[in-house]
């Protein structure tokens, strides 16, 4: 399943928020050398309860937008998972 989402580097703490079927990712590594890239593939991980390597960024690498491909995960699944821990901290 593949995700659109837009990227907020440098926040003041990581989260994930839904909103319809709109996802904005807050990390708070800095968008340099892709350690924000990984930052939003360990929170996306952590946040739908799959292995970080079934997560991966396959479009929009040095952008805020970007297409993010989740492998076993069902697309209806997908964010119902975010949206169930959108109040908790990562």
């Amino acid at each position: 399943m593949e995700l659109d989402i837009r990227v907020q580097p440098r926040a003041g703490r990581n989260s994930v928020e839904v909103d319809g079927d709109r996802v904005t990712v807050r990390v708070t590594a800095p968008p340099e050398g892709g350690k924000a890239n990984a930052a939003v593939v360990a929170l996306l991980a952590k946040r739908l309860k799959v292995a970080r390597g079934r997560v991966q960024i396959v479009g929009g690498h040095k952008g805020r937008d970007k297409r993010v491909r989740v492998e076993d995960v069902a697309s209806g699944e997908l964010l119902a998972r975010l949206s169930r821990t959108q109040g908790e901290r990562g």
